[in-house]
């Protein structure tokens, strides 16, 4: 780089900021000042989205494909310091911050008004809430695509995200701008610095640690454990499941809205009949007990509370495992009974996990990941574990063929021979 004040801060930023390796960094440097000269723009100027991809397209016609990428991400980095260096940010003023107050009540409208889930609502309105701390002072009329792009860019390198963590962040800030701020952002206006990509092996029990933890738990957390292991549930899905959803003369069980708000089938186990069925016989007198002080009925999902106002009154739809006292509800504030509240299990299976002296982080997901290693190990095709799983990606399946130990017993060390 020509400026050698500008290399150098630029190079510090590489080191401590971005975590760039020492024997990468001259190239990053290299790919800098080779698209600034190409452009013929000042190294101080940030450069638009087309004017890198034309010096990423003059590169790629005498570079291999892993330099044209670093070339890419070490223009993005560039983004990103030449931007956040740049930022002057005002002081907050009480217009800015009314504007804002009112930006979270339309997005929570917007939200609503497409019936995305209470959860999505949450995670969503948090991350607007981190975005307008990063643009500080700045009014939500003048947002444009560099901003998102910087606070993409400032998650991957200053907070160092997952990239599952980055895209959840893409997809609330591009709700706001496109339904609430009215604003449409182009993939082509979007080169922000990606987060890395770290593969992570998940958390598998072996049957027998499984069943030591369900041995500590009792009542309706062992249930629930166990319904959650031997259904390959997600613990949200255990937590929504209604009566009609559990179909004991097929050994079937529906999920209804779940990841990705899509219905499956998976199998019930046959050994958790007996204790479904007393358990039913419970929740009925909760039922009935509802019904006599004729409170409201559970809560419905999408619109069905508005077409059926008294389906929520329904024995079908009550919950399968329903909270023992009443809660308001969040959105509707109407005082009803609701599902049992996740922490209390969390909170019971890691006292059980910690009762059996099992080392591993086991959470209640890894339940999950048990029962599809599980069943790999037992010779079931890949296909019907994703379809059980309910996952959309095959590829996403496939990480518990590197945990499941079938493929690991079959090698014989050499140093047996």
């Amino acid at each position: 780089m020509g400026n050698n004040v500008m290399s150098s801060r630029f190079k510090d930023f590489l080191v401590n900021k971005a975590h760039i390796k020492d024997q990468y960094i001259p190239y990053y440097l290299k790919w800098v000042s080779d698209c600034y000269l190409f452009i013929g723009e000042a190294e101080t100027s940030v450069l638009s989205t087309e004017q890198k991809q034309r010096f990423l397209k003059h590169l790629s016609k005498t570079h291999e494909d892993w330099q044209v990428n670093q070339a890419d991400n070490s223009l993005r980095l560039y983004s990103f310091f030449i931007s956040s260096g740049e930022k002057e940010r005002s002081s907050h003023a009480p217009a800015v911050e009314n504007e804002w107050v009112k930006i979270e009540t339309q997005m929570r409208e917007a939200l609503r008004l497409r019936h995305r889930s209470y959860s999505t609502e949450k995670s969503y309105l948090m991350w607007v809430r981190s975005f307008r701390g990063f643009v500080k002072g700045k009014s939500p009329s003048q947002l444009n695509a560099a901003d998102l792009q910087n606070f993409l860019s400032s998650l991957a390198v200053e907070r160092r995200v997952s990239p599952a963590t980055q895209n959840q962040a893409l997809n609330a800030l591009i709700f706001l701008y496109r339904y609430v701020i009215e604003k449409q952002i182009g993939d082509k206006e979007l080169n922000a610095v990606r987060a890395v990509y770290r593969r992570r092996l998940p958390v598998v029990l072996t049957p027998k640690e499984a069943h030591a933890i369900f041995d500590r738990l009792t009542g309706l957390h062992r249930l629930m454990a166990m319904l959650i292991y031997g259904c390959g549930l997600r613990l949200a899905e255990c937590l929504n499941v209604r009566i009609k959803d559990v179909d004991l003369e097929q050994s079937m069980l529906i999920v209804r809205a779940g990841k990705g708000d899509k219905d499956r089938r998976t199998v019930l186990p046959e050994t958790l009949k007996d204790d479904l069925i007393k358990h039913i016989s419970e929740t009925r007198d909760l039922y009935d007990h509802d019904r006599i002080n004729d409170l409201p009925g559970v809560c419905l999902p999408g619109a069905l509370e508005k077409k059926y106002p008294n389906a929520g009154k329904e024995w079908g739809w009550f919950w399968l495992f329903p909270a023992k006292s009443l809660s308001v509800d969040p959105r509707s504030h109407v005082v009803r009974r609701h599902h049992v509240f996740p922490g209390t299990l969390q909170k019971a299976f890691k006292s059980a996990v910690g009762a059996t002296g099992i080392t591993k982080s086991a959470s209640v997901h890894t339940l999950r990941h048990s029962f599809a290693t599980h069943l790999l190990e037992k010779g079931y095709d890949i296909r019907t574990i994703q379809e059980l799983l309910g996952h959309q990606n095959l590829q996403t399946t496939m990480i518990y063929t590197h945990v499941a130990t079938k493929n690991i017993l079959g090698v014989r060390s050499p140093l047996d021979e």
